[in-house]
């Protein structure tokens, strides 16, 4: 810089989109986790079911010989434990601790992998209801007739207003002819021209289930005005303006005897 400021050194942002799929497999594994946890659980609590066992003293049988001196008072004979007195003093655990400790076990596997199954099956159906099409209502051709005469209404409103620019009123009229098409379910393929999805409106689409309301005959006049005070390069003044709101009168009057009917 010419000033003698260093410009503010840019600060890394975090790269987007690496916490939420960490975060989504978290949420949809944890179940096999906890029911894994739970069975390392019963194996150990299997593997220590008889605790002490190995702090058996010896029995009698193997205590080792000892060997008898005479003397004058024979000494007392070493004491041996009794091999039921042994088993008394070892550390044992009631025999209903490990019932109910393995019932619970059982009980907490089985609530993980029925947790675990519905989750699964929720998420195998809402992917399969995702995955069905919807299905749109057919409509009648009496009701969309209406919403287009209810657009043409309101773009003979705009044209008549002398403060508006005939390039404006013109170029607004279409666009609601376009807005009301797409309000009546008819899809915007791929290399549409304006005419084109209007064109579809008037003439129907069975795909959709939008029925046929007029004849693009009656469109094409309009269309041509539209053309023309959309591209043309020069002033559009009210020639432009009269031609448009004939052109609509036309189609007005075909979608009336449809609505009538």
């Amino acid at each position: 810089m010419t000033d003698g400021t260093r410009p503010p050194t840019p600060v890394p942002s975090a790269e987007p989109g690496v916490l939420p799929p960490v975060l989504g497999l978290l949420r949809r594994w944890w179940p096999v986790g906890a029911v894994a946890v739970l069975l390392a659980g019963a194996a150990l609590a299997s593997a220590h079911s008889s605790i002490g066992a190995s702090r058996i003293p010896p029995a009698a049988d193997n205590v080792p010989w000892v060997p008898e001196y005479p003397t004058v008072e024979p000494s007392p004979s070493i004491p041996i434990e009794p091999r039921d007195a042994a088993e008394a003093t070892q550390a044992h655990i009631p025999q209903w601790v490990g019932t109910a400790a393995v019932v619970l076990l059982g009980l907490a596997i089985l609530v993980a992998l029925g947790y675990l199954s519905w989750i699964l099956i929720r998420g195998a159906l809402r992917r399969t209801t995702r995955a069905l099409p919807a299905q749109r209502a057919r409509r009648t051709a009496e009701g969309t007739a209406r919403e287009v005469v209810a657009a043409l209404d309101a773009g003979l409103v705009e044209l008549d207003d002398r403060d508006t620019d005939p390039r404006v009123a013109v170029i607004a009229c279409w666009v609601r002819l376009e807005e009301t098409a797409a309000a009546a379910g008819v899809p915007r393929l791929a290399g549409d021209t304006p005419t084109d999805l209007v064109s579809r409106l008037l003439q129907g689409d069975p795909a959709a289930g939008v029925p046929a309301i007029a004849s693009t005959d009656v469109l094409a006049e309009f269309a041509h005005v539209y053309r023309e005070a959309r591209y043309a390069t020069h002033p559009v003044g009210e020639r432009t303006r009269d031609q448009a709101r004939a052109a609509l009168g036309r189609l007005r009057g075909e979608l009336t005897a449809v609505v009538t009917s």
